[in-house]
């Protein structure tokens, strides 16, 4: 069978991670296990994913990308080195580094992948989320909603049937969701959020 991973692509940061004997281990490369979720293309026409195009927004904005997540669904492009490009098109850049840092890991190939995204992601961005991750070459093998994800790890080894609220503060957005675990099953009860209150627009306000 195929290796499978998940992934967190986030608005801010992305990270990849694979289960080793029932035990989930998040993959990093040269010691950095979180990626910034920056795209851009270099004055020689590189284009660069992650710490690299972070670094070069400084000196070129114009010709670097992030928080592209905040743009998925959507018909909004965005422009690098005069060509436009869709938010599902810069995300693929995003997740390929994922997939080679995983390969490279792993030592085989990986070719489907879990990918988590907001509990409020509408069916547009859902279906953009998987359209980047096979772009990146991945079969999408579930889109699951980032509050299932965390309520999915705290209860991992737990048999207490309860209801947990999980807070979800990221570089995007911040929102809660009312998740009830029952004998194993996952259900989120309620979900509601702010698409304009993470941690972009306290950086802008500051």
């Amino acid at each position: 069978m195929p290796r499978i991973v998940g992934i967190d692509l986030g608005t801010t940061y992305s990270l990849v991670a694979s289960v080793e004997k029932g035990v989930p281990r998040i993959i990093s490369e040269q010691g950095e296990r979180l990626v910034p979720s920056v795209v851009g293309v270099s004055p020689t026409g590189e284009f660069l994913v992650g710490t690299p195009a972070r670094k070069q927004f400084v000196l070129e904005p114009e010709n670097t990308v992030r928080s592209i997540k905040r743009k998925m669904g959507t018909p909004e492009t965005v422009t690098l080195a005069g060509r436009d490009y869709t938010p599902q098109e810069i995300s693929a850049y995003i997740l390929k580094k994922l997939k080679g840092m995983a390969e490279q890991d792993l030592g085989q190939p990986v070719e489907r992948a879990v990918i988590t995204v907001p509990a409020y992601f509408s069916d547009a961005a859902r279906q953009a989320t998987k359209d980047a991750g096979e772009i990146a070459g991945f079969e999408v093998a579930r889109i699951i909603n980032e509050p299932t994800a965390a309520a999915l790890a705290y209860g991992l080894n737990r048999e207490v049937d309860q209801k947990v609220a999980v807070y979800d503060l990221g570089g995007g957005t911040f929102d809660v969701s009312i998740v009830e675990l029952s004998q194993g099953v996952i259900e989120v009860r309620a979900s509601h959020g702010n698409t304009r209150l993470g941690g972009d627009d306290f950086d802008e306000l500051i």
